[in-house]
């Protein structure tokens, strides 16, 4: 294992652990969607730097951009009490 991506793993682990812990401590619920964000943009950008740019740019656009999208959305529904 290289030492690029030996130093790559060990972030991925530092940003995913420090996201769980924003999850598990923090009491907001839209942190904690952030953080999930977050930690999907960085592996994203992990899997660019690891020359694996077709699943990196599918992380970037279901696991950030979609999943956080939605999860927003459903929050401000289940918030302002909309029923359909």
């Amino acid at each position: 294992m290289s030492a690029l991506i030996l130093a790559m793993v060990v972030l991925l682990a530092v940003v995913l652990i420090g996201a769980a812990l924003v999850a598990i401590k923090g009491k907001s619920l839209p942190i904690a969607i952030l953080s999930a964000g977050l930690v999907s943009l960085i592996a994203s950008v992990l899997f660019l730097v690891l020359a694996a740019p077709d699943v990196a740019m599918t992380e970037a656009a279901i696991g950030s951009g979609l999943t956080t999208f939605l999860f927003f959305f459903v929050l401000s529904r289940v918030r302002g009490g909309e029923n359909d």
